[in-house]
């Protein structure tokens, strides 16, 4: 049964596409799930507070610098990309804005799945997505704020208390539940992944059907800007602890760990500040939920790429090569 639970939360990318799918083809079909939307990422983020111990709080302080240098990474090279592309392809406002939010954002849950299936370090990984969910009660409003500028008023303190609600609150509720109620906790654990993954689906598939018809006029210049923003976090992730020196392992983890947003939380930030009071639309939220499906089908390709060629394997072919060209 739990390897069945791990084979249907490991097609993470195939639910999302699904379900956006069938809301671009039938938009009401999950008209029902807006009211759930914010309930559903705080679930989410209790999902990942239960997984978290007291020891990897102490783990980050032994060995804090990739865990520093994915974050930094997160919160650096991301906001300054999504800002450069919404400016470069000129996006009209509301929909820059949530390309700049979902790039503002912490690594998700997802980028842990992903993690798994490439096969690099996924206590690394865990590490730099609990980090980063912490950091962004603070970084997300601020930076946001920031980049957006005058694209849109953006209420930074409404944000950060939207933050707390629903990351912050949830994932230390997991947390203590963790300690206080173990034996449940670990009945929970094996199905939390998939549910993640269904509730993540869930969100996008509501935002994408109730604009339907903005997404389908923007399709070409808005795909092309949010995969490139994800494209662009997994080489530059890769490229940065390149420099640092690390080994393949802790830079597929970065690059992971950059590339893959918290696309859900971009989204329910999204939908409760930047919902148009009079069309009751939110275009600020259509790049997160696209957002979703771009960086589950690249970091797909890549972790089934990596799985298939371990750093192991390219150890022993360079050990092979320099053996033969030894006379």
């Amino acid at each position: 049964m739990i390897r069945l639970l791990n084979l249907l939360a490991n097609l993470f990318p195939v639910w999302v596409v699904v379900c956006c799918a069938a809301a671009l083809v039938h938009p009401p079909l999950f008209d029902w799930f807006g009211p759930y939307i914010v309930p559903a990422l705080g679930g989410i983020m209790l999902g990942m507070g239960v997984t978290l111990t007291a020891g990897d709080f102490v783990r980050v302080l032994r060995e804090p610098r990739p865990v520093l240098l994915g974050v930094a990474a997160q919160f650096t090279i991301m906001p300054l990309l999504g800002w450069a592309i919404a400016t470069a392809f000129r996006l009209p406002n509301e929909i820059a804005v949530g390309l700049i939010l979902v790039s503002c954002c912490p690594g998700g849950t997802a980028s842990n799945v992903v993690t798994y299936i490439a096969r690099a370090n996924l206590a690394l990984s865990l590490l730099m997505t609990m980090c980063s969910t912490f950091a962004a009660i603070a970084l997300t409003p601020l930076l946001t704020k920031w980049l957006v500028g005058e694209r849109l008023p953006v209420d930074a303190w409404g944000l950060f208390l939207s933050t707390v609600q629903v990351v912050l609150l949830p994932v230390l509720a997991g947390l203590v539940l963790h300690h206080v109620a173990p034996k449940a906790v670990e009945r929970v654990t094996p199905v939390a992944p998939l549910v993640s993954v269904i509730l993540i689906a869930l969100i996008c598939a509501n935002i994408i059907g109730r604009n339907a018809a903005e997404v389908i006029e923007h399709s070409g210049r808005l795909t092309a800007a949010v995969g490139l923003l994800h494209a662009g976090g997994f080489g530059l992730g890769y490229a940065a602890a390149w420099l640092f020196g690390y080994d393949k392992l802790v830079r597929r983890t970065v690059s992971i760990e950059v590339g893959m947003q918290n696309s859900g939380l971009g989204a329910a930030l999204a939908t409760r500040h930047f919902t148009n009071a009079q069309t009751l639309l939110c275009l600020a939220a259509v790049p997160c939920a696209i957002s979703a499906v771009a960086h589950s089908v690249i970091g797909s390709v890549l972790a089934v790429a990596w799985r298939m060629r371990s750093p192991e394997g390219d150890a022993a072919e360079a050990n092979q090569n320099s053996d033969s060209e030894t006379p």
